[in-house]
């Protein structure tokens, strides 16, 4: 390791279950941004590892596509959105998409989207939910439906089948809109469903994905892959006027390298999903808490006393999802072990027995 003035300023040995991006770099990742370090490469997306990026991206959803890396998942999405819709387009999505509660106002201030939104009770849209704001495509005065974007896996842990993708996009296309999905998590569907990633986003008929990597052992790093390009223009100008185009973009591409060669991120992804499928399994022996999602990927949310929160996370920091209800999100990352999730359990049984 280099010498370097910095001092540790943390517990290496800490887990947190409030959120995945709470863990570190995966050691080969780390490596990878140390092997592209040194000398001079073309600044701006020009180098060698953005463009070997292009051929693994081609690899896993087929050939033609076009990958732009880009600094954070928020910006990804908004890219990706407003690629896909003109200034009057609106995007229909579920009432708890990220890219409606938890990024800031982003698409509507940034993007100058508007947000159709839907309820759903498991996070997913379906065709019929889609209907709900497919409307009104020639009516000046509604901001027109264009998009629909979905999340894989979705924000409360559940994941869509390659079948069920298939029949948005077939719905969404037949109305003549196109079909977005936000790939934050991406990595913990596919490894969940067992199938190769094409068959549920390429092949499915998704139009742009957002390709999450830093909750999935990446330093920083998200991209945006267009699938279909005959229906998208000047993306690369959009990344630029949205502030995501990296200077010295390799140190993000080579990320995707490390991750995607030789399959890590797919087992960094099945490990997440083990270890949230062992804190479930041990969630249900204890009276008095409820799971509320299927666990299909790396999240677990769950419903308990307040009382009983408040002091567990003074133990081990997590988010409450809905405080009034009572209800929290416990996430496992690459690097969650057993000996972490049966800690987290023995402090549960814990202050639930209080």
């Amino acid at each position: 390791m280099a010498d370097t003035a910095a001092q540790r300023r943390h517990d290496p040995d800490a887990r947190q279950f409030a959120s995945d991006n709470y863990a570190g770099v995966h050691p080969e990742v780390m490596a990878a941004l140390a092997l592209a370090n040194g000398g001079h490469q073309v600044s701006y997306g020009e180098d060698a590892y953005t463009e070997h990026l292009q051929d693994l991206m081609a690899g896993l959803f087929g050939a033609g596509v076009e990958a732009y890396p880009v600094f954070n998942g928020t910006g990804a999405n908004v890219i990706g959105l407003q690629a896909l819709t003109d200034r009057w387009g609106a995007v229909i999505c579920a009432e708890g998409a990220h890219i409606n509660v938890d990024e800031g106002g982003a698409p509507e201030r940034m993007g100058g989207l508007k947000l159709h939104t839907v309820a759903t009770p498991d996070g997913k849209l379906t065709p019929a939910l889609v209907d709900k704001h497919a409307w009104g495509f020639e009516d000046e005065h509604r901001a027109m439906p264009q998009v629909v974007s979905i999340t894989q896996s979705t924000e409360v842990g559940t994941r869509y089948t390659p079948d069920e993708v298939r029949a948005l996009a077939e719905h969404t296309h037949e109305l003549g809109m196109r079909l977005h999905m936000d790939g934050a998590r991406l990595a913990n569907a596919a490894a969940a469903l067992g199938v190769p990633v094409r068959e549920f986003t390429s092949d499915a008929g998704v139009d742009v994905l957002s390709f999450g990597a830093t909750k999935n052992g990446a330093l920083g790093g998200e991209a945006v892959v267009v699938l279909d390009p005959a229906g998208v223009s000047h993306l690369k100008h959009l990344r630029k006027l949205s502030m995501q185009l990296a200077s010295k973009m390799r140190f993000v591409s080579v990320q995707f390298e490390a991750l995607l060669a030789d399959g890590l991120w797919l087992r960094l992804a099945d490990h997440a999903n083990a270890m949230a499928q062992r804190l479930a399994v041990g969630v249900r022996e204890i009276d008095g808490v409820e799971i509320l999602y299927p666990v299909e990927a790396n999240g677990v949310f769950a419903r308990l006393p307040h009382d009983v929160s408040r002091r567990l996370m003074k133990r081990h920091r997590f988010y409450f999802w809905d405080e009034a209800a009572g209800d929290v999100r416990w996430m496992c990352a690459f690097d969650t072990t057993e000996e972490d999730v049966d800690a987290f359990l023995a402090a549960l049984r814990e202050e639930m027995g209080r």
